[in-house]
């Protein structure tokens, strides 16, 4: 129903009205769910919504803690959003609020890490928090209350760019390395297992594949990282066009075929040329301008990653879990009883990588693990098949 709309005189009522209520400066509650008395079951998710929104509050009040500058102010802004979205279900509870009711676990946790945290894991989950509001489709908050929550989404979603960037490079690679040192070296295990040789040789298998992969997959990833930062440096246009403009031929100026060929349009070629040229006697279009060149110490390729972290990064998580398949064999355990407790405490393994890729990525957490561990056991499922053709065909 539209905001405009006539409302018909309320019943009356011990709870105020959301359309009567000025505290919440969110605009008038959706009318059908302002014109009947609040059941027990109202009550109860008014005061649900009351402590979510103080938590959230208080984690945008603690994240911005640790902040400065505009970020500081935009996480205060938030706050002051959730505590207008506070005043809302105050008002409609009225002398019904009650005792205050535990936030969700969810948002208890949350704030759990703003306070001894405040990394980028807060404002993920704090983004996924904001996309999962129920207010789109609760008649007691307001249309406006139901917006704040999507473009605090997307608000949120700005604020944890710059982290992920931060990451994205040796992030990548330790997930990577994880997951590639849980299914290879269980595939490993699992195969030589299922051959029929002792568990003493499983075990020296295991500890070779962990330490063969982890030098490959270290090895791999610096060459990797450093070619791509090479490529994309040497997509960077250099400062040759400042020392050459000056002796160009005017009647034949291939200084225009420069800024075509980086994919200006003709009129912003021209416009350039001529500023290069020292030709131009008056800028029209400021945004035609030639800009300031950003300063050589900045990193272009943020996302990219160092080469030697994630040379470091896929080494550590490569090694650290390729270890997992081969500790029940470390601890004594043989035959059947050390493949099932391998592959359950690499499929946790999964579960958990899965599951903070998810998290960063503003995903769910259940759906990413649960993909990861499909992945990794199905292929240790083929290899132990293998293995036992090989051992039968062996032997």
């Amino acid at each position: 129903m539209s905001q405009h709309a006539q409302p018909n005189p309320p019943r009356p009522s011990p709870v105020p009205s959301a359309a009567a209520m000025p505290a919440s400066g969110s605009g008038p509650a959706r009318q059908q769910g302002a014109q009947r008395e609040p059941s027990a079951a109202d009550i109860k998710r008014w005061r649900q919504y009351l402590a979510d929104e103080r938590a959230e509050a208080a984690v945008y009040r603690d994240l911005a803690q640790n902040r400065e500058g505009e970020e500081r102010e935009i996480l205060l802004a938030l706050a002051e959003a959730e505590g207008r979205h506070e005043a809302h279900w105050l008002a409609l509870l009225g002398d019904q609020a009650g005792k205050a009711t535990q936030a969700s676990f969810r948002s208890r946790f949350v704030g759990f890490l703003a306070r001894h945290f405040g990394s980028v894991f807060v404002l993920a989950l704090a983004q996924r928090a904001e996309g999962r509001s129920p207010y789109a489709k609760d008649p007691n908050a307001t249309d406006a209350m139901a917006a704040d929550e999507q473009i605090h989404e997307e608000v949120v979603r700005g604020l944890a760019t710059r982290g992920r960037n931060r990451l994205a490079g040796s992030f990548r690679a330790a997930v990577f390395g994880a997951n590639d040192g849980l299914v290879s070296n269980l595939s490993l295990v699992m195969g030589m297992a299922a051959s029929g040789v002792a568990s003493s040789v499983v075990l020296l298998s295991g500890i070779a594949g962990l330490l063969a992969g982890a030098m490959s997959m270290g090895a791999g990833e610096f060459i990797s990282v450093r070619s791509q930062r090479e490529l994309l440096a040497a997509t960077r246009p250099t400062q040759v066009t400042l020392a050459a403009a000056p002796k160009l031929d005017i009647e034949h100026n291939e200084l225009l075929l420069v800024y075509l060929a980086r994919g200006m349009s003709h009129e912003a070629a021209e416009h350039r040329v001529q500023e290069r040229m020292g030709l131009l006697s008056c800028d029209c279009d400021p945004s035609l301008s030639l800009q300031p060149e950003l300063p050589e110490d900045e990193d272009q390729h943020e996302a990219v990653g160092t080469a030697w972290g994630a040379a470091l990064s896929s080494f550590c998580f490569f090694a650290s879990g390729a270890i997992v398949p081969i500790l029940p064999f470390i601890f004594g355990l043989t035959g059947v009883a050390a493949l099932v407790v391998a592959g359950v405490l690499v499929g946790l393994a999964l579960l958990g990588t899965g599951g903070i890729v998810g998290l960063l990525s503003g995903t769910s957490p259940l759906t990413r693990g649960l993909r990861q561990l499909g992945i990794g056991l199905g292929a240790a499922a083929i290899t132990y098949l293998l293995g036992l053709v090989f051992g039968t065909v062996v032997g």
